[in-house]
């Protein structure tokens, strides 16, 4: 129970990587709001935590609107009298979208986050700890088979861009919280087995590039993930802040 009596906001939290640092911050003791633009799903995840005897709250929230954001804050302050974690997760990828998307939700939604996360926390006293979501595409550039030149030049650059963006954000908040007892860290996962990379896994031959090029040879899991932000939330990283955590199964080690 290491987050026993603290409050968490996770945007992005109706599935995936998000539905699982969710489910994990709430097991481990923290009053957790779920913030997802999807309402089915956010609302379903909610659910099961509180049938899991723990304790959750849903809210509509685009991560790519600073007002959505600011409400989303205020609301899990005012319901538990403070915000104790804050984890910046929603993303998108994929070539449907266009690049002012992709920075709206990966870049922006996470700068939202944090400046106004980071303000709640100072106002309120007493430290907090900000996890950002980046990727092991905020470390490296690479291209997907049969997609060099869209991956480089579409939505795949944007989203190459915006989680390099995600770590200098992660780094420059860092500083401005550590002085308030604020840690502002990120997480830099690999190919994590989610509907979001669901293209990749769809088609044999990628899922097969995917695996091979990763030294430990297979996809990761959500609850990995959620593993390492649970870390970055907790006591247990308590002199760490300003940094990247790969979590990518070696892929940037070759």
């Amino acid at each position: 129970m290491r987050l026993e009596g603290k409050s968490a906001l996770v945007t992005g939290a109706g599935s995936g990587i998000g539905a699982a640092i969710a489910r994990l911050l709430a097991a481990e003791g923290a009053s957790v709001l779920v913030a997802e633009l999807n309402e089915e799903r956010g609302r379903a995840v909610a659910a099961e935590i509180e049938d899991t005897d723990g304790r959750a709250s849903f809210l509509r929230t685009d991560a790519s609107k600073e007002d959505d954001v600011v409400a989303a804050i205020a609301a899990a302050a005012q319901e538990h009298g403070r915000l104790d974690v804050l984890v910046n997760n929603a993303g998108i990828a994929g070539m449907s979208y266009t690049w002012d998307q992709v920075l709206a939700v990966n870049l922006s939604g996470v700068y939202y986050g944090c400046a106004h996360g980071l303000q709640q926390m100072t106002r309120q006293g007493g430290g907090g700890a900000i996890v950002n979501m980046a990727s092991m595409a905020g470390l490296v550039g690479f291209s997907i088979p049969g997609l060099p030149a869209a991956f480089g030049t579409g939505s795949g650059g944007a989203y190459i861009a915006a989680k390099h963006g995600v770590i200098g954000l992660t780094r420059q908040f860092a500083l401005d919280g550590a002085a308030a007892g604020v840690r502002v860290n990120c997480i830099c996962p690999g190919w994590i087995d989610t509907p979001l990379i669901a293209p990749l896994t769809e088609a044999q031959p990628l899922l097969e590039w995917a695996t091979q090029y990763t030294p430990l040879g297979r996809l990761g899991r959500p609850e990995e993930i959620a593993k390492a932000a649970l870390f970055l939330a907790s006591d247990d990283s308590s002199f760490m802040t300003g940094s990247p955590l790969v979590v990518d199964g070696g892929w940037t080690a070759r």
